[in-house]
């Protein structure tokens, strides 16, 4: 648990992990409760191209997308500290990996694939999940991604408990790197 003095990171935390792990919520308790500003990298892509995620993969592809989320993400890292949440697929790209290693600590929200099936589930804002499995895409995309996810500098398990829990976590394991 947190001591007397409060955790003052001194790099953004990079939130990476597939969808439905929690990038968003547990971002934004994390920010919270370290007092650093927040912002979610695919709202903001949404932002810069005036189109919803899900507009830019209809009408440009993939590959436009990672572009522009590259970019994105570049322009969040080089700033003061924060806590970022990446597209689940942010931290595949070789060079947005790079860039987030080295300019922030990186955190994977790491969560079983029954959890994220049944939240992924409740929702249609995700463009690769459209008229599939949640559960079998889910663990495609897992198998794919979770080891450029474990090049992480921390793993966090976000599984069912709750969301300050998560944080606890995150805060613990933050802490722990900052004493060694």
């Amino acid at each position: 648990m947190m001591g007397s003095s409060p955790l003052r990171p001194v790099r953004s935390i990079a939130l990476v992990g597939l969808m439905g792990a929690g990038k968003s919520t547990v971002g934004r308790r994390l920010a919270k409760r370290l007092r650093l500003p927040f912002v979610d990298s695919d709202e903001e892509i949404e932002r810069a191209a005036g189109l919803a995620i899900s507009e830019i993969f209809e009408r440009y592809g993939e590959p436009h997308f990672r572009e522009g989320e590259r970019r994105v993400i570049a322009r969040l890292a080089g700033c003061p500290p924060r806590v970022i949440a990446t597209g689940g697929g942010a931290f595949i790209d070789p060079d947005t990996r790079a860039l987030l290693l080295d300019r922030c600590t990186v955190v994977w929200l790491d969560c079983d694939l029954a959890t994220l099936a049944e939240r992924v589930g409740r929702s249609d804002h995700r463009p690769l999940v459209r008229g599939k499995d949640p559960r079998l895409l889910l663990g495609e995309l897992a198998e794919r991604r979770n080891p450029f996810y474990a090049m992480a500098h921390l793993r966090v398990e976000s599984d069912r408990c709750a969301h300050d829990r998560i944080v606890e976590r995150i805060v613990e394991g933050l802490e722990q790197a900052a004493s060694r």
